[in-house]
């Protein structure tokens, strides 16, 4: 039904979703193309950052060996890496602790270097905002993941910034 005097009908929560979804795509594009507002790591930036070896808390790792996060977790464990899962809903995700909380996980175990975030684009700021409490040094968010507000989050805060990057991925590379 169309619009009565001018009024509009109230938009449908599908609708909503369907923009969000789109604002999403229009941020990975506008990083793709150097257009998100913030530097963002390159690839010897990455590499850099990688030879030192750095703490990871993996935020939304998940104990579910079919989920990304999972994966993520598993090869940077099996590279070395010292990986702190972060999930309010998991006790433990490969046999590590699994803490509810960045701010939690820190406490418990000690700062980190890199927060990698494996959440959907909104929740992303709140969790820039927690990388920059806990003092991490570079805020990640997974592949397919860009996050305007949460790269500003983070980089006025000093922290360096990878979006749309797979960490495992990119700590393989030669």
């Amino acid at each position: 039904m169309g619009p009565v005097d001018g009024l509009g009908s109230p938009e449908s929560d599908s609708a909503a979703r369907r923009r969000e979804r789109e604002q999403w795509t229009v941020d990975l594009l506008d990083l793709e193309e150097g257009r998100i507002g913030v530097p963002v790591l390159d690839r010897a930036g990455i590499k850099a950052l990688l030879a030192t070896r750095p703490r990871i808390a993996i935020v939304g790792a998940s104990p579910n060996p079919i989920r990304p996060s999972h994966g993520v977790l598993l090869d940077l464990v099996g590279l070395g890496y010292d990986v702190v899962p972060v999930n309010p809903s998991a006790a433990e995700v490969v046999e590590l602790p699994c803490y509810p909380t960045l701010r939690e996980a820190v406490e418990a175990t000690g700062p980190v270097d890199i927060v990698d975030v494996f959440r959907l684009p909104p929740a992303c700021p709140a969790h820039a905002r927690e990388a920059v409490e806990v003092g991490a040094g570079c805020l990640w968010l997974q592949l397919g993941i860009a996050s305007r507000e949460a790269a500003r989050i983070a980089h006025d805060a000093g922290l360096a910034v990878v979006m749309n990057r797979c960490l495992a991925v990119e700590a393989m590379r030669p």
